[in-house]
C-alpha cells in the first residue's frame, strides 16, 4: 500500500470514529479494546493506535497509558467549558459574517434555516426518528451564519468546540421547543444584519440549553 493510500485509510477510519464518539455510538469512559475495534473497523492495529493518539490530541480519546484508551468521559464542567468557549468564538464571528456576508451569503443562511425547520416541524409533531439529520442541520445552520466571517482558522477552531459541544446535545438527547423559535430569531437577525441581537439571541440560545441538560441531570456533575 502506498503512503498516500495509507493516508487515505487512516484519515477514513480517524472520520468514523470520530463521528462515532460525537454521536455517542461510543460512550464516554467506554473501554476501547483494539482487538475488537480492529474487527469493527476493518482495519489494522497500528493504523488504529495512529488514529487514537490522533483524536487524544484533540480531546475525544482519552490514553490510560498501559491500560490503552477510552473515550473521553463527559462532565457538567467540561460542557459549561465547552459553551462558554463555543460562544466566545461564535459571537466574535457572527459580528464579521454579518457585516462581510454579500446575498451569496444569505443565500447559505436561508437554505441551511429551511432544512433546520422542516425537520424541527417533524420534531415538534411527535417525530423524533430523525435525530441525527436535526443535529446535523442544526450544525450545518450555525455554521452557514458565521460561514462569511472571513478567518479560516476562526471557523476551524469553532468547528473543533462545536463538535465537542454537539456530542453532549447527543448524549441528552436534547430536544427543546423553544429552540425553534431561536433559531428563527437568529435567521431574523442575520436578514437584518443585526449582529448585537443575534449575539444575544445566541447567548440564551447556548446558555439555556446548558442549563436544561444540567437541570434534567443528563451528564455526570463531576469529571
Amino acid at each position: 500500500m502506498t503512503d498516500t493510500s495509507t493516508a487515505a485509510v487512516s484519515d477514513r477510519i480517524y472520520d468514523r470514529i470520530r463521528t462515532d464518539v460525537i454521536l455517542g455510538r461510543l460512550a464516554p469512559g467506554q473501554r476501547l479494546t483494539l482487538e475488537r475495534m480492529r474487527s469493527a473497523y476493518g482495519t489494522s492495529i497500528g493504523t488504529l493506535r495512529e488514529v487514537l493518539n490522533r483524536l487524544t490530541s484533540e480531546g475525544f480519546i482519552a490514553a490510560e497509558g498501559a491500560r490503552g484508551f477510552e473515550v473521553a468521559p463527559a462532565s457538567v464542567e467540561n460542557l459549561r467549558e465547552l459553551a462558554d468557549m463555543r460562544l466566545l468564538l461564535e459571537r466574535h464571528a457572527l459580528r464579521e459574517s454579518f457585516e462581510a456576508g454579500d446575498i451569496e451569503w444569505e443565500g447559505r443562511v436561508v437554505a441551511a434555516h429551511h432544512k433546520l425547520a422542516t425537520i424541527e416541524k417533524r420534531m415538534l409533531a411527535g417525530d423524533r426518528s430523525e435525530g441525527e439529520t436535526w443535529k446535523r442541520y442544526d450544525a450545518a445552520f450555525h455554521n452557514a451564519l458565521i460561514s462569511a466571517c472571513g478567518s479560516k482558522l476562526l471557523l476551524d477552531t469553532h468547528a473543533a468546540v462545536y463538535d465537542k459541544y454537539l456530542r453532549y446535545l447527543v448524549l441528552a438527547s436534547v430536544f427543546r421547543r423553544v429552540a425553534v423559535h431561536e433559531h428563527r430569531k437568529l435567521l431574523e437577525c442575520a436578514l437584518a444584519r443585526d449582529w448585537r441581537s443575534a449575539q444575544r439571541a445566541l447567548d440564551r440560545h447556548v446558555r439555556e440549553c446548558v442549563a436544561y441538560i444540567v437541570a434534567k441531570g443528563l451528564v455526570p456533575p463531576t469529571q
